[in-house]
């Protein structure tokens, strides 16, 4: 999610390390085209990025990381930091999992990155924007008919009492958390029942938990959609913000708008064309060694809970989750943020108009309605600053303190730990990567901005 990560001393510390930043002030986006986006590797493609070994040009940073694994806080962590065409920085530390024959972690290790899935769900919607296969306003009832007369409850928390809904969802609601659904991690009483009951739980935990949850779960996406369609909602569509299956609900509309499975859209149209290698729904068994094991605190003690040689993201899922459902590499994150802060383009290769681009990382939030944080375990954040929601992430309304976070700063983060960041104005961008529940159970984000701040002085003195 978006984070307290973007504060002077590191743009400054950033700059000191001899990376370039291009403005884009003045510069506004242009009307979004519905025409076909031509995808065209340029003629001559630069050479392969290879990592820049930051523990010394970021040791207050790399100390940081190093103290966590010694104090047993997590096995490893991995670090994406960038700014503007200069090199990735990544700092590194530990292990993908306990014990001395574990890998060492570090830019192409594999982490479950779970809610961060939601920016590239939402990236994949914006293409089909583009492309004229969706309108932003266009009703979800359009794909899935069930949706035409949705119900809403009139008590969430306790009933499952309702009235009709006043208007039907849309994209823009689906992308935005607006739509008026909910989700198992966050409804309550009667309703999470009715969440369980039809198997209305699109993500992965453990092979432990798994075998239930899999008996339960419709076994494609346009059947998880019409599922969704009986259910009532939480809200009135458009009217309040609230973390949802939304881009769960997206992935079965991309299937239907684009004629193909979703996972195989989302592998032609973003992996594919970014040479994104490290990014799975299902980890192939040959990539188990450098796939991290996901752990659980209970209390200060810290158990695994997904092993990565066992784990269930080894096997196929039920379908492919636009949600939470992917695994990725510190790498392959760096390198979808380096598209969207050079608005569509990366190594070479246009991937999105610019005005595409610009759109996802707009407030796309319905009149009205405003977004005031989430909580931590979820891999959210709570922010004093203004915020607004784009497609599948939060946005800077304002400047943060002293002018970090930039207004219009994008992001968001997954249920395990992980943060991501880009700033489209200056062109800086973060990756965090660890797998522990829960996400806020270490102070990372704030630390790390105190540990860049150390890291941005030394290059001042």
């Amino acid at each position: 999610m978006t984070l307290r990560l973007l504060v002077t001393p590191i743009v400054l510390g950033a700059a000191a390390l001899g990376l370039t930043a291009a403005s884009f002030a003045g510069q506004q986006p242009q009307p979004l085209q519905t025409q076909p986006l031509q995808t065209q590797p340029a003629q001559t493609m630069p050479p392969p990025r290879m990592p820049v070994p930051a523990n010394a040009l970021l040791p207050d940073t790399q100390a940081l990381f190093d103290g966590y694994v010694r104090a047993g806080k997590m096995p490893g962590i991995v670090g994406a930091f960038g700014l503007g065409n200069g090199p990735t920085l990544f700092v590194s530390a530990g292990r993908v999992a306990d014990g001395a024959t574990a890998a060492s972690a570090g830019p192409d290790s594999l982490w479950r990155v779970y809610s961060m899935t939601k920016p590239v769900t939402a990236f994949a919607a914006m293409l089909l924007i583009q492309d004229g296969r969706l309108r932003l306003d266009q009703p979800l009832s359009d794909f899935f008919p069930g949706f035409k007369t949705m119900r809403v409850l009139t008590s969430p928390d306790t009933s499952l009492a309702s009235v009709p809904a006043t208007r039907q969802i849309t994209i823009r609601n689906l992308l935005t958390h607006t739509a008026g659904l909910s989700y198992n991690i966050i409804a309550k009483g009667p309703l999470l029942k009715e969440y369980e009951r039809l198997g209305i739980l699109p993500g992965a935990v453990s092979a432990a938990t798994e075998g239930q949850a899999r008996r339960a779960r419709p076994r494609t996406l346009g059947e998880f959609a019409t599922r969704v369609s009986t259910l009532p909602l939480i809200a009135q569509p458009g009217t309040k913000w609230s973390y949802s299956i939304g881009l769960d609900v997206m992935g079965a509309v991309i299937e239907r708008a684009s004629g193909m499975p979703f996972d195989r859209f989302v592998q032609t149209r973003v992996f594919d064309p970014m040479r994104m290698r490290s990014s799975f729904w299902t980890v192939p068994q040959s990539e188990v060694g450098r796939f991290a094991t996901n752990y659980a605190f209970a209390g200060d003690t810290r158990v695994p809970l997904d092993p990565a040689a066992t784990s269930v993201w080894l096997q196929p899922p039920s379908f492919p989750y636009g949600g939470a459902g992917l695994v990725m590499s510190a790498r392959d994150y760096d390198t979808f943020l380096r598209m969207l802060q050079d608005g569509g383009t990366v190594d070479g290769v246009r991937v999105a108009q610019a005005a595409t681009v610009a759109t996802m990382m707009s407030n796309l939030l319905p009149a009205g309605v405003t977004f005031g944080g989430i909580g931590g375990t979820t891999g959210g954040t709570q922010a004093a600053t203004p915020m607004g929601f784009g497609a599948g992430g939060s946005v800077y309304l304002a400047d943060g303190p002293g002018g970090f976070p930039g207004k219009g700063t994008y992001g968001w983060g997954g249920a395990a730990g992980t943060i991501a960041f880009v700033d489209p104005k200056t062109r800086f961008r973060g990756t965090v990567m660890v797998n522990y529940f829960p996400a806020d159970r270490w102070p990372v984000r704030q630390e790390l901005v105190a540990a860049l701040a150390k890291d941005a002085a030394r290059f001042r003195r």
